[in-house]
C-alpha cells in the first residue's frame, strides 16, 4: 500500500484472492473492527446474483460464513493492526489509523 510507504509503516500485503482468511482470522477481524461488522460484505452484483439480502449479514455468524462461502464478497481493502481494523475507504481512514 503506498499510504503504508508514505507513512514509513511496514505492512504485509494479504491478497486475500490467493490467501483467503479462515473463520479464526475473520473473528478477529470482526472483533477489532471499527466499523459495522455488516460492512465487511460488499453490496454489489455478487450480492444480487447470491440473492442475499441484509437480512442475511446481520450477524457476525452469517457474515463469516457469507465471506467464506464467496470470498469476492468481501469488501476490500482491509487494513489491520495489532489493536484495529477498518475498511480502508476512503483512502484518508488508512493514513489516519496507521499515523496513530
Amino acid at each position: 500500500m503506498r499510504i503504508a510507504e508514505e507513512l514509513g509503516v511496514d505492512a504485509d500485503i494479504v491478497v486475500y484472492r490467493k490467501n483467503p482468511p479462515d473463520e479464526a482470522t475473520l473473528r478477529d477481524i470482526i472483533a477489532k473492527l471499527e466499523d459495522p461488522p455488516t460492512d465487511l460484505v460488499r453490496r454489489d452484483s455478487l450480492f444480487k446474483k447470491l440473492e442475499l439480502s441484509d437480512d442475511d449479514v446481520r450477524t457476525v455468524d452469517q457474515i463469516v460464513q457469507v465471506i467464506l462461502d464467496n470470498k469476492m464478497i468481501m469488501q476490500r481493502p482491509v487494513v489491520v493492526t495489532d489493536d484495529a481494523a477498518i475498511i480502508g475507504r476512503p483512502k484518508e481512514r488508512v493514513a489516519e489509523l496507521l499515523s496513530s
